[in-house]
Formats: structure tokens, C-alpha cells, sequence
């Protein structure tokens, strides 16, 4: 399913317990206030889902208006019991986590595989 929110356009997808949300934004604004957190709540309500992956490779530069969704959708979530995990940010993205001090705070993943197991590597046992 593909939606736009003033500019944002958001693809999402349900997988068991988890809904995925790939964000794009074609004309990056950054005086554009986005209304992302309210948006990707619903949708999490809609989908009677607590735990969300937000893919953040289409993102060139995480802005602070978009740090402060993503910091109100966090708080949201996490103070309902659920899961939010960041994947696909590029190193630039990672490091600007980094400098606002939210890359604890966010756990982010390279894939959404990834973030659904949690960093978590099942062991490989090799054949007797």
C-alpha cells in the first residue's frame, strides 16, 4: 500500500506481528512540517500491530523535524509496550543519530529482516 502525507510518501506492508514502513520524500522540504508520527500511530491501530520497522534507505538527510517525529513515534510506541526499529540508514543518517545522541535510543538495522530478528544471528550448526 502506498500513501502521501503532505509530500511523504509511505509504503507499507504487514508482516506477522510487525508492519513496515518505507518513508520517502520525493520533494524534500525541510520547512514542510511533517505530520509522520501521527500518521504511522494510526497505522499501527489500524493494523492492531504495536511493533514497527521503519525503512529509512529512501531518506538522504534525517532533519530534525523528522528526528522529532521519529522521537515522538518512539515515545508513543514504546510507552504502549511496543517496538520501533530503524533500517537503511546510510552512514551519514547513522552518524547524525550519533551526534544527537539518539543512535541508543533507535536501534537501527540494515534490512528489516534484520530488525524483526533484533540483531539477533541464530547459530550455524555445521553437519556432523
Amino acid at each position: 500500500m502506498l500513501e502521501t502525507l503532505l509530500g511523504w510518501e509511505l509504503e507499507v506492508d504487514r508482516g506477522p506481528g510487525w508492519l513496515f514502513v518505507r518513508i520517502r520524500c520525493p520533494n524534500q522540504d525541510p520547512w514542510e512540517p511533517p505530520a509522520l508520527a501521527d500518521r504511522v500511530w494510526r497505522l499501527l491501530q489500524e493494523h492492531f500491530v504495536d511493533r514497527v520497522v521503519l525503512e529509512l534507505d529512501q531518506i538522504e538527510i534525517l532533519s530534525s523535524r523528522l528526528i522529532g517525529q521519529l522521537v515522538l513515534l518512539y515515545k508513543r510506541v514504546s510507552s504502549r509496550g511496543g517496538v520501533m526499529r530503524l533500517s537503511g540508514l546510510s552512514p551519514e543518517n547513522q552518524e547524525v543519530l550519533r551526534l544527537c545522541r539518539l543512535d541508543e535510543r533507535f536501534a537501527s538495522y540494515h534490512n528489516r529482516e534484520e530488525a524483526v530478528l533484533g540483531g539477533y544471528q541464530p547459530a550455524h550448526h555445521s553437519p556432523k
